[in-house]
């Protein structure tokens, strides 16, 4: 990820460009043009192809904050991805998903805490999205999504914690009653974010899928936004 101007920014019906990456929808697939230099530690280039195909494109919208000023859009909550970069090992195929955030305000204006996670079933995918608002009421939504791009609300169990990460950010996670989530794998870990790949039952089915946790009380202190920028590098003067 990196921070770039308007002069990097190109976009069209179907493409949109900020510098040298790029997505764009060919027929049904979002192919995603990466060509970029990672951030510190480990500074390297990265480059390669991702693609997506969706099982389908919905146009379900689930707002946030009961103004609307915080919309979580998932356009592809089922997917097949094929990733192949230019890194020994980094070519293989799987599930995925494309979703986004859309927002008026800065998150942590009206959130405390949030977590997010979708994890694949046996007839498609559910998706958690549970957080404390800063007015102390809360989000709580369970959604299933079908193959076809069908949701619907769901009953759901309650969360259940599981190990904080190792700056000790608390995480927790729907689980059937009796079981314990646990992190199978280490995505992205900072004081006031976490991702990674949890393993959890839900209906009696054991699933692995993308986990967040985010501290917003953490991520509005003045000492730790700097180190956005550290790991999200700006560049200037781009040109195509």
């Amino acid at each position: 990820m990196t921070d770039r101007g308007s002069s990097a920014l190109r976009r069209s019906g179907d493409t949109l460009q900020v510098g040298p990456s790029s997505l764009n929808w060919r027929g049904k697939e979002l192919v995603i043009n990466i060509d970029e230099v990672s951030s510190p530690p480990l500074i390297s280039r990265m480059r390669g192809t991702i693609t997506l195909t969706p099982s389908a494109v919905t146009s379900i919208e689930l707002p946030l904050t009961p103004d609307g000023a915080h919309v979580w859009r998932p356009f592809a909550p089922i997917a097949r991805i094929s990733v192949d970069l230019e890194a020994k090992g980094w070519q293989f195929e799987g599930h995925g998903y494309f979703d986004s955030n859309f927002g008026t305000r800065p998150l942590e204006s009206d959130f405390s805490t949030w977590t997010w996670a979708r994890y694949p079933t046996a007839t498609g995918a559910t998706c958690f999205y549970d957080a404390v608002r800063r007015d102390s009421t809360k989000l709580d939504t369970a959604i299933s999504f079908e193959p076809s791009g069908e949701a619907r609300h769901v009953d759901a169990p309650k969360s259940e914690p599981f190990k904080r990460t190792l700056w000790a950010l608390r995480r927790e996670t729907r689980a059937d009653a009796g079981t314990t989530p646990k992190q199978v794998k280490a995505m992205l870990d900072a004081p006031f974010y976490s991702r990674s790949v949890v393993e959890t039952q839900l209906n009696g089915e054991a699933v692995q899928g993308v986990h967040e946790a985010l501290d917003l009380n953490r991520y509005a202190q003045p000492l730790l936004k700097p180190m956005l920028a550290v790991r999200v590098p700006r560049r200037k003067n781009w040109t195509f």
